[in-house]
């Protein structure tokens, strides 16, 4: 015959409840000294348990989604942004544009600071319990066409659309071939108005048939990821370029 705590204890590790299970005896004894109600101390332990679930998921989110762990907002100079990025900020950290299925398109030369700022805002969405993925347009390209090769692009597709937002960073910074241009449109279109792309890239939507090889490919490619999008320019100075200059 199990005593009350043991039935408890067992009760809880059956609901998988693991915090309640640590903390009921410490949070009844405060209960007793304050002279909480049962609707209190129930509150204050369900609270708890809330509150360690979802730490514990944006952690696994933070540690699937591949982000550069150093670019976020902590270290991003905000003051070096164009006035007309800067005023997109708040409602793009918000992730109200994921409701919407919307992209992020952030152009500029090279060390403008594209990649840290769509990291930085896939580290608030991610805290926001949002699921984010970081990959560079080379690594995605490559996982797909093994993934066609293995018969298996449905599944990998599928298992993409599971995050909310997927970065690709440097789109065009490798010259695809005919192949790799096939899935990376496969992928851009299974995303088209179902979930949200953020991509960094060098090249203006001009010299995107570089990319995409055939100006039709190209036309419909731009055109999926501009229909529902927001647009970045960072025509600034190269912050590394910067930082160099001041050692000089």
């Amino acid at each position: 015959m199990l005593s009350d705590q043991e039935q408890i204890v067992y009760n809880l590790t059956q609901l998988h409840m693991p915090t309640v299970r640590h903390s009921y005896e410490e949070v009844a004894g405060q209960a007793r000294t304050e002279s909480w109600s049962y609707e209190q101390y129930l509150l204050e332990l369900l609270n708890l348990e809330c509150e360690i679930r979802r730490q514990n998921r944006i952690s696994r989110n933070l540690r699937a989604s591949k982000l550069p762990s150093s670019k976020t907002f902590d270290n991003f100079d905000k003051k070096r942004l164009p006035a007309k990025v800067a005023t997109h900020l708040n409602v793009l950290a918000d992730g109200s544009f994921l409701n919407r299925s919307e992209n992020i398109l952030a152009f500029g030369n090279p060390g403008s600071g594209k990649t840290h700022l769509l990291c930085a805002i896939g580290h608030a969405l991610i805290e926001q319990g949002k699921r984010v993925l970081f990959i560079s347009c080379s690594q995605l390209v490559q996982d797909l066409l093994i993934a066609k090769k293995e018969l298996e692009l449905t599944k990998k597709l599928k298992k993409l659309s599971g995050f909310d937002a997927v970065i690709i960073d440097d789109i065009g910074y490798v010259q695809q071939s005919r192949e790799e241009m096939e899935v990376l449109f496969t992928f851009l279109a299974d995303r088209y108005e179902r979930s949200s792309l953020m991509i960094t890239s060098n090249l203006p939507f001009s010299k995107w048939e570089q990319i995409f090889k055939n100006p039709m490919t190209t036309a419909a490619a731009i055109d999926r990821l501009v229909h529902h999008s927001v647009i970045l320019e960072l025509n600034i100075e190269s912050y590394r370029m910067k930082q160099a200059k001041k050692k000089i």
